[in-house]
């Protein structure tokens, strides 16, 4: 390690040295503690560049505990809080117990805020406030199996926009089995602010008359976001083909994904300096979009006059063994 860090700091010209010694940005001073940069080039935050900056608010509509959300790397960083929904009390007093303060869990609907029919399947994961399309289903290996109806309940929704408890959102991750659209357009008070969104979307009509991912799109893109990328994708084969490795598996038909959605970086100018430092971290260390990330900290430097963006950029660089 310490031949490695020798080489480290070899590579660096005197000139950026220099820079660095004039630079008066206190933030930037403190990130050069070599040592802990060049012991994490292969796996590092964004945190050790920007040291300080408020916490990053996170809402997730549809919380659950069967997968590690996207955003835990931040949570387990003390640098973000959640504040989730998830309608099924048990499952939320679980959350609750399971992350503690400062997070917190609403056990509620999230949606137009008008009554509506819960469909409850056989399996948690696909209940869902649209009625499953089983001809559909039926087509396709494991879909109809994991989505059979079991029973109906009458349920009221809550608007994102009325719940007062809500004020900053920074990122927000959306999986409600095709109420979706539903959930961001009663956020049009929220989304403003937001800097990124992972929501799912589908394909084909899983639920009857669910929003498709065209729907969702255009409305992301009316709001001013930008489309950025997709988080995998699920899909099946046609009965009674399946492919080698499993039923869950598809040839080529895909029928839903993760779409991922970010402020306009053709307008970062219309940020403030505290949003854009927040976007960074999301970019890095959630997004894992390094070319965004660079981006963003480029206009804070426009500003500022420090030199983080071309840290980041040699940081990286370095890392990557460029």
């Amino acid at each position: 390690m310490e031949l490695e860090h020798q080489r480290f700091i070899a590579s660096i010209s005197p000139a950026y040295w220099r820079a660095i010694c004039e630079c008066r940005c206190a933030r930037l001073a403190r990130a050069l503690a070599w040592e802990k940069v060049a012991s994490q080039l292969m796996n590092w935050s964004l945190v050790d560049i920007l040291q300080e900056g408020e916490r990053l608010e996170v809402l997730d509509v549809g919380a659950a505990l069967n997968e590690t959300p996207s955003y835990q790397g931040l949570i387990d960083a003390g640098r973000a809080r959640i504040t989730g929904f998830e309608p099924d009390q048990l499952e939320c007093d679980r959350l609750t117990r399971t992350y503690g303060e400062p997070h917190r869990f609403f056990p509620c609907f999230v949606g137009d805020g008008k009554p509506s029919t819960f469909y409850e399947t056989n399996w948690a994961l696909t209940g869902s406030l649209y009625a499953p399309n089983t001809p559909l289903l039926e087509k396709f290996q494991n879909l109809s199996e994991l989505t059979l109806p079991v029973a109906t309940h009458s349920v009221v929704s809550r608007r994102l926009d009325d719940i007062v408890e809500i004020d900053r959102v920074d990122f927000i991750k959306i999986d409600v089995q095709g109420s979706e659209l539903a959930v961001l357009t009663n956020a049009q008070r929220i989304l403003p602010q937001v800097l990124a969104i992972q929501v799912e979307v589908e394909f084909v009509e899983l639920y009857k008359g669910q929003p498709m991912f065209s729907d969702v799109d255009a409305f992301l893109r009316r709001m001013g976001f930008q489309f950025h990328s997709f988080n995998g994708f699920g899909g099946r084969a046609f009965k009674p083909m399946a492919p080698a490795g499993g039923i869950n598996r598809a040839f080529r038909q895909l029928l839903w994904s993760d779409a991922v959605y970010v402020a306009d970086w053709m307008k970062l100018n219309h940020l403030t300096e505290s949003q854009l430092r927040r976007y960074a971290l999301l970019a890095h260390d959630l997004l894992h979009s390094f070319d965004l990330a660079h981006l963003v900290l480029s206009e804070i430097d426009a500003r500022t006059g420090e030199l983080t963006a071309d840290l980041y950029l040699m940081m990286h660089d370095q890392a990557a063994g460029v």
